[in-house]
């Protein structure tokens, strides 16, 4: 089971759009608010996608209202914040007192509400009108979510060390994560026209897709939402995920361990090998650690290692040594230090950490992401009984 120390949040930011509705046009759009008129004069902030990271555009709110303009080529989705009063907004210090999410699409978007943007409400567009259909559709299990995420954030360090605190928190976490995706999957295959469920599909599959379970949702898709800009980019991270799949040869792979020396994932042929992505930065890497070292004592004799690929800074060699030693990892370990860029990372489609995948003594791909218990009861199950 994966504990929510090792979680990463996504955005909820989905759209539903009937299914006979064809992918908008470019064009010009405008977002129009109208939100409480007690609202002390401040900013609006749009946040799209951009080359470096995100585009910025700002508004002035007076009186609760505020207008954005501008053109896309494409739908696209964005973050709508509303900064506290008197204080600027910058990436660095993102300290809006609000935020939601909208489409930015032909036509004109109205941002509603009788108070602030929290409650607020998207009319006006057909993306935005099917957004707020489906917030409410998942409004019950996104809820339990973040609940369950809220409750694990404030509670005292001495009660996330309780095993069977954790467990109980994890077991509610996969309960409403799995009733919110399976919407989410029920949404997909009904409307296969809407450029809202590629959006869905991202989410679905979140950062590290099964291929397996995304590969067939993306392939129901209308042509038109598959071969989009966005849809072609995603189908290049599914054919990148189906390489590093269940059942399929891991990637080779050689990078330099600690000293200097070449390692290659070849070096591992004839054993069973975790591969492993960490670095020394990541939080949740280092609160797992500990059960890695402990599951690799523990099969150290059957036929097992572990294969550390660290992504660490290319400044950051010292702490990634120290790491090592401190949290006690006695396997082999390699790092380009090129970070992000890991040319190891870059390989298996790696865009969070920590990730994992287990490689069988042909090379085969036995499973992948099996942190917690499931490390434990896997490695327990597949690997050959230690002679006596």
């Amino acid at each position: 089971m994966k504990t929510l120390r090792t979680r990463y949040a996504l955005p909820v930011a989905l759209a539903l759009l009937a299914p006979t509705l064809s992918l908008a046009q470019s064009g010009a759009y405008t977002v129009q608010g109208q939100l409480s008129p007690k609202l002390l004069p401040t900013k609006a902030y749009i946040l799209t996608p951009g080359k470096e990271g995100f585009d910025i555009d700002s508004a002035t709110v007076q009186k609760g209202r505020f207008t954005f303009k501008g053109n896309v080529t494409a739908p696209v989705l964005a973050t709508l914040l509303l900064a506290k009063p008197g204080r600027a907004f910058t990436l660095h210090r993102p300290a809006p007192s609000q935020r939601m999410q909208l489409y930015l699409e032909p036509g004109t978007v109205r941002v509603l509400s009788p108070d602030s943007l929290t409650h607020a409400v998207l009319a006006g567009t057909p993306l935005n009108l099917d957004y707020m259909r489906l917030r409410k559709t998942t409004q019950a299990t996104t809820a339990q979510m973040d609940a369950v995420m809220a409750e694990w954030r404030a509670a005292p360090e001495e009660k996330r060390k309780d095993k069977a605190y954790e467990a109980q928190i994890d077991k509610r976490y996969d309960a409403a994560e799995a009733a919110n995706k399976l919407l989410l999957k029920q949404f997909i295959q009904t409307t296969p026209n809407s450029l809202a469920s590629l959006y869905a599909l991202e989410d679905y599959g979140g950062y590290s897709l099964d291929a397996n379970e995304v590969a067939p949702l993306f392939a129901g898709l209308a042509p038109a939402v598959r071969q989009s800009p966005r849809g072609e980019k995603y189908a290049a991270k599914i054919a990148k995920a189906q390489l590093t799949s269940v059942g399929a040869m891991a990637p080779e792979f050689t990078q330099n361990d600690v000293n200097g020396k070449p390692v290659s994932l070849r070096d591992f042929r004839g054993k069973y090998v975790l591969v492993d992505f960490w670095a020394s930065w990541c939080g949740p890497c280092r609160g797992e650690n500990p059960n890695v070292v402990a599951n690799y004592n523990q099969f150290k004799n059957r036929n097992f290692t572990v294969l550390g690929v660290s992504l660490d800074r290319e400044n950051g060699r010292d702490a990634w040594l120290k790491a090592i030693d401190a949290d006690g990892l006695a396997w082999t370990q390699v790092s380009d230090l090129k970070f992000w860029k890991n040319d190891v990372a870059q390989l298996y489609g790696i865009q969070s950490i920590p990730q994992n995948f287990l490689v069988g003594p042909d090379g085969r791909i036995v499973a992948k992401n099996i942190r917690g218990e499931e490390l434990g009861k896997k490695l327990a199950a597949v690997l050959p009984v230690a002679a006596q």
